[in-house]
């Protein structure tokens, strides 16, 4: 056995004595203490009672600590994707044993089953760094590790990108249809979130007090979340996110009408404080998340109409405001993107229009 001096004492401030036996020789004991003095030396030492440390018990440390400052939707998302991509791989391992060679291994794998493989490689990345914050760890074994590129990312592809968004004619007959087939309720949701770009959760979550008709504008600062058997409106998750954004003029009359046949003429009071929600089923309680995605994928296939998702009506809206004119930034603004980079990967797939318009207005130019 030997004697060495690694951690300190927070008490004394001195460092604390620890003993390793089980040596066969004075030889072998002596050939261990003079490493671990190199390793003291160098900084690379890790303390027995650390060393055994699984991947589990970092991440169960690291969630606890870190989950506090998250949005409950957050937490959900976070813990889901550790359970389905993360721990799977790294459960039971034990941290000092986890190589860079396994890593790559591993990213390797999570490359061929999905495409946000870059997420998943942060989140472990976070995991890692926790434990060289705590001292379990020296080094990350996941830093240099390489995220794979398919063979399809270097083929150049004739076919036109999936378009998961509309046009103005599109729109228009889209609407056209609502009008005739949708209940008001669910027509005033569409409206919504086509003409101001909101987030489904956003427009889900909105209350009458949210709308300020005298000055044409709603306030986006809520989004409607589902845990634990019911629903609650949480704050948006980012400064951006909570916005007030203007109206037009028949976003507002649909609005009004609205409202005097939920209240009736007599009661309507167009400026109160009312904190009542704009959507609701018919007993008052919030509308399913998922409602606006089935009533919007009923009326596609009925109607044979090309195919988007709900948040191809936000791209909609944007690609509608850059046809009309907008900048970038008045449409990050209005979308509420916290990156301008999400507004420009929406511009480099702006409608047929805005292309014609601008190779027209290059045409103009040169003709000048």
């Amino acid at each position: 056995m030997y004697k060495y001096y690694s951690t300190i004492d927070p008490e004394t401030g001195k460092k604390k004595p620890s003993t390793k036996r089980g040596f066969k020789t004075k030889k072998e004991a002596q050939l261990d203490a003079a490493r671990t003095e190199q390793q003291l030396a160098e900084g690379t030492f890790i303390t027995e009672d650390k060393s055994s440390v699984t991947f589990e018990q970092v991440f169960k440390q690291w969630f606890e600590t870190i989950s506090s400052t998250y949005k409950p939707s957050t937490r959900k998302a976070v813990l889901s994707k550790f359970n389905k991509r993360i721990l799977p791989h790294f459960r039971k391992l034990k941290m000092k044993d986890i190589s860079k060679a396994y890593c790559q291994d591993v990213i390797n794998k999570v490359a061929e089953e999905i495409k946000s493989v870059e997420n998943m490689k942060m989140y472990a990345n976070q995991i890692f760094e926790y434990a060289i914050s705590k001292e379990i760890l020296v080094n990350n074994p996941l830093k240099g590790v390489i995220i794979p590129k398919k063979d399809e990312e270097f083929i150049v592809s004739a076919d036109e990108p999936e378009r998961n968004y509309w046009e103005k004619l599109e729109i228009k007959k889209f609407l056209d249809i609502a009008k005739l087939e949708c209940t008001m309720r669910d027509f005033i949701m569409f409206h919504l979130l086509i003409y101001t770009g909101g987030r489904k959760g956003e427009v889900l979550a909105l209350r009458w007090s949210d709308i300020d008709f005298k000055a044409k504008t709603i306030h986006f600062n809520k989004t409607l979340f589902y845990e634990k058997g019911q629903y609650v409106t949480l704050t948006s998750k980012t400064a951006a996110s909570r916005r007030l954004i203007s109206i037009d003029d028949t976003t507002v009359g649909l609005l009004k009408k609205y409202r005097t046949g939920q209240y009736g003429a007599s009661v309507v009071h167009l400026h109160s404080k009312d904190t009542e929600m704009v959507l609701t089923r018919e007993e008052g309680s919030p509308l399913r998340l998922a409602y606006p995605n089935d009533k919007l994928n009923e009326i596609i296939k009925s109607n044979n109409l090309h195919p988007i998702n709900i948040h191809g009506m936000r791209h909609s809206h944007a690609s509608l405001l850059f046809e009309a004119g907008a900048s970038i930034k008045e449409v990050q603004e209005r979308l509420g993107h916290s990156d301008i980079k999400m507004t420009m990967n929406i511009y480099t797939h702006v409608t047929r229009t805005v292309k014609e318009q601008t190779a027209s207005r290059f045409e103009k130019f040169m003709e000048l």
